[in-house]
């Protein structure tokens, strides 16, 4: 369980920018104000650990440039359908870098990577498809619900998705390494 929640902990930090977007909005019904929360906090964490001497991954840094540009351009354009059509974007690019084979074992533990290295790497492939999946699926509920009927659904959707994803890969990568660890204890008692 307790590798459960620290990736879970590094999950949710990498999804805090959009977490408290999403937060910002729902309380305030502000989009400017929930867009510059976002792009504060995105700058703060990569600040945090520049500060601290650790190493920032290239799908951290991509969160903070996409931030960043989807921000900018959210002030600049003042536009609902820009706003509708930019995490299509945005899931493109992430789904790209995602392509990246092994981008996930920073999110897996030790005994994981000893184990079910094949299958990080498989739901990597698998994470890279949920995001072309939801580009797609973005593109459809923006030019087809309103602004505020939009918001709903693809902030529900976003974390319902990404949550449920998580837990079968979860399940699938803790029960096939508990019984691979299992068959080769036994292969080396033997």
């Amino acid at each position: 369980m307790k590798d459960f929640f620290q990736a879970s902990r590094v999950l949710l930090l990498d999804m805090a920018s959009t977490l408290l977007f999403l937060a910002v909005y729902v309380l305030t019904d502000n989009l400017f104000l929930a867009v510059g929360a976002g792009m504060a906090l995105g700058i703060g964490q990569i600040g945090w650990e520049v500060a601290h001497k650790r190493p920032v991954e290239a799908l951290q840094w991509l969160s903070l440039v996409i931030i960043l540009s989807s921000g900018a351009a959210t002030f600049v354009t003042d536009s609902p359908l820009f706003v509708m059509l930019k995490p299509t974007v945005i899931y493109i690019i992430v789904g790209v870098v995602m392509l990246k084979r092994g981008w996930m074992n920073r999110y897996l533990p030790p005994i994981a990577l000893a184990t079910v290295l094949d299958l990080g790497i498989l739901f990597g492939y698998v994470w890279a498809g949920l995001m072309f999946f939801s580009a797609g699926l973005n593109i459809v509920l923006a030019l087809t619900l309103d602004t505020a009927t939009w918001a709903a659904v693809k902030s529900v959707y976003a974390i319902a998705s990404k949550a449920l994803l998580f837990a079968i890969q979860y399940g699938v990568m803790k029960t096939t390494g508990i019984r691979r660890a299992k068959a080769m204890m036994a292969a080396s008692a033997t």
